[in-house]
């Protein structure tokens, strides 16, 4: 029975050990963190991937789970309302079938759907791997070395895997031009099933409401050239975001005060990852670890959901053996990632845009999107590329 080491439990990471387990393989999933990662940015799944969720018989839990936010609303420097919407308005009734849920209940669903046949070993990551015609050795930070048939990364953006087997993170990593920081605060305007957000050129400050939660979580995502920063150092982040968005209205000033409090502050680059090869001998990356899409493209989740499907899908299809499965995986997917990923310059308009008269013009493009939404309902950017994908039939 092949044997499947699984670097990562959270997305990515627990789909596809379902999914192998589903074709006969025995996945393990090491974890570097001591448990299951909670919390995070609400995020979606569309197109294909619900057909995935379907599949995987956690739909009618993502569905439970979604937050089913009401409205959207843009506020200028006072706090006044300049546009309202519903967030189906831009999405042309597309979340009529998409789920958006906290990420946290994503990757708890997806661990309780696991955990019982599954081996998962939190605390732990690995160090080194070394492959051989038997397998791959590999060998870990805490616990004894142990041989695999194959190892799978599903460790994100930043990836062990890919630093070990592909090279250094410079040679996949493509910095878009953006920066951001998300934090949870207070729920203090009482916000229910609602985003807010204020736009200055090149920046954003947003605060979204999760059902009626105390809490809400704040977003600050700013243009800027890469900067270099400690990814340990959290208080030199908070320094840079704090730099940055000084003199900024709105609620921004009471927001920058409780970033230094928030014992969920969370900064980094905004960028995708692109390579030419996902899989190297007895080695894949699926994921955020392979092919990142950035969340301006809002398709992170869907494209690992989508992947690990398909990975798992074509490894059984050839009976375990990885130099005519991995690169069938591959080969199979490439063509959807990168249609998903070409969503970042829309995304990143809307949300950031980056001069007063691109603000303004988002903005009116909001107040007219429940008549945009209608009559391109099924053909937005977003629909077309999440739907661009038949699922095989393994």
């Amino acid at each position: 029975m092949t044997t499947v080491l699984i670097s990562g439990a959270s997305i990515a990471g627990p789909a596809l050990a379902h999914w192998l387990r589903v074709r006969g393989m025995t996945p393990t999933v090491v974890e570097r963190a001591g448990a299951v990662r909670s919390g995070g940015y609400p995020i979606d799944v569309r197109g294909v991937a619900i057909e995935v969720a379907d599949r995987m018989g956690v739909l009618p839990q993502l569905r439970a789970a979604h937050v089913a936010t009401s409205a959207l609303h843009v506020v200028d420097a006072a706090g006044r309302r300049r546009v309202s919407i519903a967030p189906g308005a831009v999405s042309g009734g597309a979340e009529a079938h998409d789920v958006e849920l906290p990420r946290g209940e994503l990757t708890s669903i997806l661990y309780e759907l696991t955990r019982n046949d599954v081996e998962y070993v939190f605390g732990d990551t690995m160090t080194a791997l070394h492959e051989h015609d038997g397998g791959v050795d590999v060998e870990f930070a805490n616990g004894p070395s142990r041989t695999f048939d194959l190892v799978v990364g599903t460790d994100g953006v930043h990836s062990t895997t890919r630093r070990l087997v592909f090279g250094p993170a410079a040679d996949y990593q493509h910095h878009l031009g953006y920066h951001f920081a998300a934090f949870t605060v207070p729920n203090h305007l009482g916000l229910d099933h609602e985003a807010v957000l204020h736009n200055v050129p090149g920046k954003i400050v947003a605060i979204n409401a999760v059902r009626t939660s105390p809490e809400v979580t704040a977003l600050f995502a700013m243009a800027s050239p890469e900067l270099a920063f400690d990814d340990r150092d959290l208080d030199q982040q908070r320094q840079l975001i704090e730099e940055a968005f000084t003199g900024v209205g709105w609620e921004t000033p009471r927001l920058l005060k409780a970033m230094w409090e928030a014992p969920d502050f969370y900064f980094d680059s905004v960028g995708q990852v692109l390579m030419p090869g996902w899989t190297r001998g007895r080695v894949a990356l699926l994921g955020d670890a392979a092919f990142a899409p950035s969340f301006l493209s809002g398709q992170g989740t869907s494209l690992a959901l989508v992947g690990a499907y398909v990975l798992a899908g074509e490894l059984a299809a050839a009976g375990g053996d990885p130099a005519v499965g991995l690169p069938a995986y591959e080969e199979r997917l490439r063509p959807f990632v990168g249609r998903n990923q070409a969503l970042v310059a829309e995304g990143a308009g809307t949300l950031i845009p980056a001069t007063r008269g691109k603000i303004w013009l988002r903005n009116q493009m909001f107040r007219l999107a429940p008549l945009l939404g209608r009559l391109s309902r099924g053909t937005t950017p977003i629909e077309r590329a999440a739907n661009s994908f038949t699922l095989p039939a393994y």
